[in-house]
């Protein structure tokens, strides 16, 4: 089967889907991915060919401040705004003619891309070709009664203050919307397609074949009256080869120590140490200290890190395997990134989270929710915080037994095999169980028996 991936210009809407895309390479399907040309190398590692954009520009993580440096000098509903109109909608005609044109030499039949891709519906639409959104984080998503509106970190409301103040931001949020929505109206009507009347977070739901939502009912808020269609996928994480090996400096010290730590800010979020970096290294970083800290820079500062925090109790790489490091934490210190959050509590680990951009804050506000984090509701917190945080969640149990109940629900979904037999099995529109999955037989004598 001809498959074509489609997905923005960012780690968080890459990443995740890499493993997927090399999986049903293997399964012997002819996989392809339209993205921009940052990710050539990335593409050409995996075996997976790619289209790079042509008529779009690429804008990206590393680029964006470059490209629009009045970015950060927005807040709230105008940040909303701003991302909407000029990076997501956008390049949405260009990325509508750029699949167009090479859906011409390679006629695919289904498209798989990120849930803030919108050129996927109209590819849709225009093409007839099935199309299957994967949420890579559970904000923004369609929309759902009893979910608070997104961007804001805000909790599902228990009184009536609350549930009136959902409803002023979430009037906020769409009155957000209305410029980028501008674009795609205008664009629906020069290629001949009714006008589109709904959220612009469910632009997707009434064409999409399958939703797919990475992560797991227990850690979200409760949603009633969703898609239909939207169903949790459990873990998709990036494609890599190997397995790495810890640092020996690491390894030497595993045993010296009660607990671990592990402290990251990511790979694009980590330009300022001071935010979680320095901070976290200032609260947990003494000779006396029963705490190993381990911290991942992502390549950025770590020599002077190294410099500035001499301890025993310190070791400072640019890269460590998670999935080698984190079986060995006791506590994950992180900005919010959910691709990280995923790794921590795959592995068991709960979560101190201080990160309020890019829908950070609404993850960290249901990791905490669901007692699985605790949320700092801080872009910069102090090393007091920190360290009092610390304490918190490694002196309450109930942290540790909300995480292993997730994990536990994580390992009954089977993300590759949900997600190919959606879009391959012989009823695509049906989507089969884990149960049917892992059963062997096929879906309709698995149903019928």
């Amino acid at each position: 089967m001809k498959i074509l991936f489609a997905t923005m210009p960012f780690d968080g809407h890459f990443n995740p889907l890499t493993g997927l895309a090399v999986h049903l390479r293997q399964r012997g399907h002819d996989v392809r991915w339209y993205t921009g040309p940052t990710y050539a190398r990335k593409l050409a590692a995996l075996g997976v060919p790619h289209f790079p954009f042509e008529r779009a520009t690429d804008v990206n993580g590393e680029n964006l401040n470059e490209r629009f440096p009045e970015a950060s000098k927005r807040v709230g509903p105008k940040v909303i705004a701003f991302a909407l109109e000029k990076i997501f909608f956008g390049n949405l005609e260009a990325h509508y003619k750029d699949i167009c044109a090479l859906h011409e030499g390679f006629p695919f039949e289904a498209i798989v891309f990120d849930g803030a891709f919108y050129a996927g519906r109209l590819v849709h639409e225009k093409l007839g070709i099935p199309a299957y959104p994967i949420y890579p984080a559970p904000t923004p998503a369609p929309t759902s009664t009893r979910m608070p509106p997104p961007f804001f970190g805000l909790k599902p409301a228990t009184n009536v203050f609350a549930k009136l103040r959902e409803r002023i931001v979430n009037a906020m949020v769409e009155g957000s919307t209305k410029s980028g929505m501008k674009i795609l109206h205008a664009l629906r009507a020069r290629e001949g397609l009714p006008p589109y009347v709904g959220s612009v977070f469910d632009l997707h739901v009434d064409t999409a074949e399958a939703i797919f939502q990475i992560g797991a009912p227990g850690m979200d808020y409760p949603r009633t009256h969703g898609p239909k269609q939207m169903q949790f996928v459990g873990t998709l994480v990036p494609h890599k080869k190997s397995k790495g090996a810890l640092p020996a400096a690491l390894e030497a010290k595993l045993e010296k120590y009660e607990s671990l730590i592990a402290v990251s800010q990511g790979t694009i979020d980590n330009r300022d140490p001071d935010k979680l970096f320095v901070p976290s290294l200032t609260a947990l970083s003494s000779p006396g200290s029963k705490h190993l800290v381990v911290v991942t820079t992502g390549g950025r500062h770590t020599d002077d890190l190294r410099k500035r925090f001499p301890q025993d109790n310190v070791v400072i790489e640019d890269f460590i395997d998670f999935d080698v490091l984190l079986p060995h934490a006791d506590l994950f210190i992180c900005n919010g990134g959910f691709g990280s959050v995923m790794r921590a509590l795959v592995n068991g680990v709960p979560v101190l989270a201080a990160g309020k951009l890019e829908g950070k804050n609404d993850i960290n506000a249901r990791l905490d929710h669901c007692g699985l984090a605790l949320d700092l509701e801080t872009e910069r917190p102090t090393a007091k915080q920190i360290a009092a945080g610390v304490d918190r969640v490694l002196g309450d149990a109930r942290y540790r037994e909300r995480v292993a109940a997730v994990r536990a629900e994580l390992a009954t979904y089977d993300a590759f095999a949900i997600i190919e037999n959606a879009i391959v099995g012989r009823n695509a529109r049906v989507t089969p169980s884990c149960a049917e999955i892992r059963s062997g037989k096929p879906i309709e004598e698995s149903r019928s028996s």
